[in-house]
């Protein structure tokens, strides 16, 4: 990834490490990773001695607090080696977020610091069988007996969760209320009544791997985060966080194949010539990069907003939208520019491609970030 215009000195120069790191450490066991479906939980302790692990929180805690576009370059600089270590991290970030933006300071100090070092991995269970784009219809259930809650239900595709050490578990403590009744609870490895099933078999980021989890299990009222009902509007701030990380690993992914596609497209030799002379692949290349160059300026506009501290829910939802469908526009096109050989699995063509379709489904499909995106056109509110 090439320095950017416009980048902070402070900014740039802790992605040029990230960049160096990755290239040494990630990239060249990525296809390892994905033929062998290897965990790139394998990777904490590295990536914690970088402060990774931390990026998304205050010094405070634990955290390395670097800016916003400081943390998107860092996540587009470990995808563009590895999709499914970025991919581990964000899933990392939405339960450290969680307990930053809904926990006292008890929980805060109980997780965070370790969580920032690498101790500790968080996993985020928002997503159940029945309720993915819209959380409201979950089914799991936190029913209060004295000073406990009791949870009962079921999460499905919840990354990190057979890892990790703590897992972030949304559940209705009203029912009847709707989205307004959801709670969130800090649920520990190894409390009686939490089981996980095996990973999952995906079709890309292979070494990320996803888990359903079964609950029926008590936890204290301390392990709660916020006040009751207050759960839904905790991960919804959360996400709108969590879908700038997204655009990030998507920017990695269009990085990485447009390169790919340029040193082919300058090497391979066609009738004679490098088959880069071809007036339609110089056109395939442009419209790649123009549309790359697009999803890094909305994912940039987004940043800026959030490090000013001004709302930037649909800056978030327009850059993971467009930032997801630039990733499956620019793997395609330079599989299609590298021919049979792109097919192939001796090189990394099809898993960009593999890799870049789940960006347009988790953390809010693409339909709901259109959703999203049209309503506060519709529905204006201060900024």
């Amino acid at each position: 990834m090439k320095p950017r215009f416009g980048i902070a000195p402070d900014d740039q120069a802790l992605a040029d490490a990230i960049v160096r790191f990755s290239a040494e450490e990630l990239a060249p066991r990525a296809q390892e990773v994905d033929d062998q479906e290897i965990s790139t939980v394998r990777y904490v302790p590295l990536l914690a001695e970088l402060g990774v692990m931390g990026m998304n929180l205050p010094e405070r805690w634990g955290g390395t607090e670097i800016t916003p576009t400081a943390l998107v370059l860092s996540l587009a600089a470990i995808a563009e080696a590895c999709t499914s270590t970025s991919s581990m991290i964000g899933a990392h970030f939405l339960a450290t977020d969680s307990i930053l933006m809904g926990g006292d300071d008890e929980l805060r100090q109980r997780y965070l610091p370790q969580a920032a070092t690498g101790k500790k991995l968080g996993a985020f269970a928002l997503t159940e069988p029945r309720a993915g784009s819209n959380p409201a219809d979950m089914a799991t259930r936190a029913t209060r007996e004295g000073g406990s809650y009791h949870l009962s239900g079921t999460k499905h595709f919840i990354s990190n969760a057979g890892e990790a050490d703590f897992i972030v578990v949304f559940a209705k403590t009203d029912p009847a209320a709707g989205h307004r009744g959801i709670s969130a609870f800090v649920v520990d490895k190894g409390t009686p009544g939490l089981h996980i099933s095996a990973p999952e078999k995906l079709m890309g980021i292979r070494g990320a791997h996803a888990f359903e989890i079964s609950i029926d299990c008590r936890v204290s009222e301390s392990q709660r985060l916020g006040q009751e009902g207050t759960g839904f509007r905790t991960a919804m701030r959360i996400l709108d966080n969590s879908r700038m990380d997204v655009a990030a690993t998507c920017l990695g992914i269009g990085e990485a194949a447009l390169a790919a596609a340029v040193d082919w497209a300058q090497s391979r030799q066609v009738g004679g010539e490098p088959l880069a002379a071809k007036q339609g692949i110089q056109w395939k290349l442009a419209d790649m990069k123009m549309r790359l160059e697009a999803a890094w300026l909305l994912t940039l506009q987004a940043c800026a907003k959030r490090q000013a501290g001004i709302a930037f829910s649909a800056e978030s939802s327009m850059c993971k939208l467009y930032a997801s469908e630039m990733a499956a526009f620019v793997a395609d096109e330079a599989l299609q520019i590298f021919g049979g050989y792109g097919y192939t699995r001796s090189l990394p063509l099809e898993r960009y491609v593999r890799d870049a379709r789940i960006m347009r489904i988790y953390e809010g499909s693409s339909e709901i970030q259109r959703t999203i995106i049209a309503r506060g056109m519709l529905s204006p509110r201060p900024t």
